[in-house]
């Protein structure tokens, strides 16, 4: 039975143009190759429990089915071909924006699609579409791009090789492989800055970096994890959703939405029981939006013989709404040491290169 909201799981086609090989009620799949899907869509219904503190669906709930849809398609792929068992473990989300709030009541269509592999990772692209099942009326409100490696089922610590993907034109091979040198790189930039910690502060000033900044801490129980013990990418990047929220509320005081969501990069995997911290500051501010960097750092408590590590990080931007939905200036953040002041000239430039990329796809769209 499927479980409660979920309307359909379609498969698609595979990128040779041939159907998906599917398994009939006494075949198995043990000792034979199959056919692998291509791309896949699931759809739910947003119910009242998905809402944020506007009234909209949270952004985390649509990170978490974006990163379900990536899973399962990823982990289809990898197990198509004879060889070891395993499972698609998210290592990184390229940025998504959140182009257009989705509402309460309306279905989220999540297609994904395997877009290019290299030898031991895979790429998803993600769009989401909502649609009011009352007008019939569609629009796209997110897209993303997410990579993943298989990791065996014997040895989790372990990562398998990935089955070739068919591609239809040998154009699209070659931007995959741009793609892929691009987020190895900044992967490795953003693991040379893992040491920084979060440190509270007393009696803070209102607008200032300590006086916003907030962590959830969260024991990792079953229902947050995978089959074999790890947690879900989707339940990490939801909670990080929350904490940002929580960061962007308090230096507002209004309603705030996400605006997008910078690459999330997973450095390593939180098994069940670990005691997650996950931690959000405000980096930057523009006139009407702001930058928070969220950081997750799991502790094994079980485990006496490992120590306390840094899990995943990631950049969000929210905006500041008014009642009525309309988009608010945001207070100016204060900065008051150096290094709130590097992290804000950070900040500062990947809002102008983002504004500065933006700005070139309207150009190039409107000479179309």
């Amino acid at each position: 039975m499927a479980p409660p909201g979920l309307i359909h799981s379609s498969l698609g086609h595979s990128e040779t143009g041939e159907s998906p090989q599917r398994l009939g009620s006494g075949d198995t799949m043990s000792g034979e190759e199959t056919a692998s899907p291509s791309a896949i869509q699931i759809s739910r219904i947003m119910r009242p429990d998905d809402a944020n503190i506007a009234g909209n669906v949270h952004g985390g709930t649509i990170l978490k089915m974006i990163e379900e849809a990536g899973a399962i398609i990823s982990t289809r792929h990898c197990n198509s071909q004879k060889g070891e068992s395993c499972v698609a473990a998210l290592a990184r989300v390229e940025r998504t924006d959140f182009l257009s709030p989705m509402c309460i009541g309306e279905v989220a269509h999540v297609s994904a699609e395997i877009t290019y592999t290299s030898k031991h990772s895979v790429e998803v692209q993600v769009t989401v579409m909502s649609e009011n099942i009352v007008t019939g009326a569609r629009r796209v409100t997110n897209k993303a791009a997410l990579w993943y490696v298989p990791l065996s089922l014997k040895n989790v610590d372990k990562v398998l090789e990935v089955p070739p993907l068919v591609y239809a034109r040998k154009e699209q091979e070659e931007e995959g492989r741009k793609r892929y040198e691009a987020q190895k790189l900044e992967r490795m930039e953003t693991k040379w800055k893992n040491g920084d910690v979060m440190q509270p502060s007393l009696n803070p000033e209102p607008y200032t970096v300590s006086y916003s900044q907030s962590t959830l801490i969260h024991l990792v129980g079953p229902s947050d994890c995978t089959l074999h013990g790890f947690v879900h990418g989707g339940v990490t990047m939801k909670l990080m959703d929350e904490v940002a929220g929580i960061v962007a509320a308090r230096h507002c005081k209004t309603n705030i939405v996400t605006a997008s969501v910078d690459a999330i990069n997973f450095h390593d995997k939180i098994r069940k029981g670990c005691v997650i911290t996950i931690s959000g500051r405000m980096t930057f501010t523009s006139n009407k939006s702001m930058e928070i960097e969220v950081l997750v750092d799991a502790d094994p408590v079980a485990l006496h013989s490992q120590e306390r590590y840094r899990a995943a990080s990631a950049f969000v931007t929210y905006v500041s709404l008014s009642k009525e939905g309309k988009t608010l200036p945001v207070p100016q953040l204060l900065v008051e040491t150096e290094e709130e002041k590097r992290r804000f000239e950070e900040g500062k430039s990947r809002y102008l290169q983002m504004k500065a990329k933006r700005q070139a796809q309207i150009d190039a769209n409107s000479q179309k």
